[in-house]
């Protein structure tokens, strides 16, 4: 038993399976990697879709506003009201 070669234990995957579980490691990162990517793209195209549609509901309203006020300038002001006096019948 005194053996100068180190002897592999019965836990200890051979060298090709070992580079196989580590290529599919890998591969199986890289695919997760790929995706979070898509994903981050996908976030961003809806954040810039959002944003311009924020940004055009913004100048409408603005531009209502605009006109309301201009409107309001314009128009004759309005008569103020009678009040009608209350008869007590006692």
């Amino acid at each position: 038993m005194s053996d100068d070669k180190p002897q592999a234990s019965k836990f200890t995957p051979p060298p090709a399976q070992r580079e196989a579980a580590r290529k599919r490691a890998q591969n199986h990162f890289a695919a997760s990697e790929q995706r979070d990517t898509e994903v981050r793209r996908e976030i961003q195209r809806q954040q810039a879709a959002t944003a311009t549609k924020t940004a055009k509901l913004r100048a409408l309203r603005l531009e209502k506003e605009e006109a309301d006020r201009i409107e309001a300038a314009n128009a004759p002001p309005k008569p103020p009201r009678v009040k009608k006096k209350k008869v007590k019948i006692a």
